[in-house]
């Protein structure tokens, strides 16, 4: 077998990824939804019809190469400026140069602001004159979410594309592809099927990684006196390490999954929930995090249709501060997999709803003066307390009488279908309801008990 070699020193070429990166709209891999057949990004583009842009995606999916194809298709000067190491100062410099081209050759400036996201927003604001003169195109890449690190003015005067993290195809191609360049690739390695399927994965959709990964095992593979006839998977495993997915706790892929977590346990999809969970903790998520979000989703998405629910998850949050990672991830599994299963209610959180709206659009309603405390004298002769009813002075210790306020007297908070143990609670308070409905009801259901019962603290003697 021919001994595998760099065609010269490393220090003396760029990295594979760079020297791989696409130079015409033909050879750029994924992201058909933006330069397909008529796609919006790339009708642009044909058309002459740039303005300035935002391309937001994942790390590795062709923001900048994208940004440098659009300066070609448009003819407009690349300038490159980096949010992390430039500021303000620089960017005048870069406005003058503009200013300069433009009365010389009349040839516009793309400005392509990397890591736009970096900038605050007032700093943002720098670019805003820039691009309404025309004088500038701005081409904004980010990997985080626009409409949460961008202002709105910018939002508002430049496009927002999309980009998408590759799949394993995609990446295949850009892999192969590096094999097969005589002049900025690298020399074919004898990948078995399966490793180079497994080297697409490993990459996580970020060509970039991709790449760079296939030049590492080229040297090693490279340095080896006698390799074997074929690179195998475990080898490749072995030479390439761990792989660490792409999670950011101050990101919205923090949020993305942290949802995705939430809504297959509400959707009863226990396989899915551990999915996510097992991504959040991979990720390097914080347990502690993952432990406050099963108990609110147990009061929230279950309530009392299983109360137990919310036990289990208090057992997994305090699991996970008595033994932490990595042991408490079973208690975490264990919760989800009871939330996930149960059966649902959102009776809590559409009561709380209802009685949210009528406290904030009534304002401070008087309390009842039955259910008022009248622990002084004073309070006694104001009528604080009077015509209270002791509940357990009746025949199934209820005695019907109403607590609201009296311009809310009949509203409803608790209410709609449910299951579980929830359904033969509401089947009991349907009952408390009819019974309540029914004016005979508070005098034919006193009983003679009670007649000698000490006052409670917080209730006056009934006149």
């Amino acid at each position: 077998m021919k001994q595998l070699a760099f065609t010269a020193k490393p220090e003396s070429r760029p990295p594979l990824a760079e020297r791989m990166r696409p130079r015409t709209l033909e050879t750029f891999v994924g992201q058909g939804h933006l330069l397909g057949p008529g796609a919006p990004l790339r009708v642009a583009l044909e058309k002459g019809t740039l303005g300035s842009t935002i391309l937001y995606g994942p790390p590795g999916t062709g923001k900048t190469t994208l940004a440098r194809l659009m300066a070609r298709k448009t003819r407009a000067e690349f300038v490159p400026f980096s949010a992390v190491l430039g500021g303000v100062k620089a960017l005048r410099e870069i406005v003058s140069a503009a200013r300069e081209r433009l009365r010389r050759s009349g040839r516009a400036t793309l400005l392509f602001v990397d890591e736009i996201h970096r900038f605050n927003k007032a700093q943002q604001d720098a670019f805003l004159p820039h691009v309404e003169s025309g004088l500038l195109i701005l081409i904004g890449a980010t990997t985080e979410n626009p409409s949460f690190e961008l202002n709105a003015a910018l939002l508002s005067r430049a496009t927002v594309y999309t980009l998408r993290r590759l799949d394993e195809r995609d990446l295949l191609v850009v892999l192969r592809r590096a094999m097969n360049d005589e002049e900025n690739g690298i020399e074919p390695l004898p990948f078995e099927p399966e490793a180079l399927s497994a080297l697409a994965r490993h990459a996580d959709g970020d060509a970039r990684r991709a790449l760079n990964a296939l030049e590492h095992l080229a040297a090693v593979w490279a340095g080896i006196p006698e390799p074997p006839a074929t690179l195998s998977l475990s080898w490749m495993k072995h030479a390439l390490g761990d792989r660490r997915l792409r999670y950011d706790r101050a990101s919205e892929e923090h949020y993305n999954i942290a949802s995705a977590f939430i809504k297959s346990m509400r959707a009863s999809d226990p396989d899915a929930s551990v999915y996510w969970l097992v991504r959040m903790i991979e990720g390097g998520e914080d347990p502690r995090f993952i432990a406050r979000r099963l108990v609110i989703f147990a009061s929230e998405d279950v309530g009392n249709a299983d109360p137990r629910v919310l036990s289990v998850a208090l057992g997994a949050a305090q699991a996970v501060d008595l033994v932490g990672l990595p042991e408490c991830r079973y208690a975490l599994v264990q919760a989800a997999l009871y939330c996930a299963l149960a059966p649902k209610s959102n009776l809590a959180a559409s009561a709380w709803q209802a009685a949210l709206k009528d406290v904030r659009e009534r304002g401070s309603l008087p309390v009842p003066m039955h259910i008022r405390n009248a622990p002084t004298k004073w309070m006694k002769a104001e009528g604080y307390g009077a015509g209270y009813l002791y509940p357990h002075d009746f025949e199934d210790h209820y005695c019907g009488q109403a607590c609201l306020p009296e311009s809310l007297r009949g509203r409803r908070y608790v209410d709609g279908p449910t299951q579980g143990l929830e359904a033969r609670l509401i089947e009991r308070l349907n009952q408390l309801r009819e019974r309540r409905s029914d004016p005979s009801h508070a005098r034919s259901a006193r009983t003679p008990r009670g007649e000698d019962r000490p006052l409670a603290k917080d209730e006056a003697k009934e006149p």
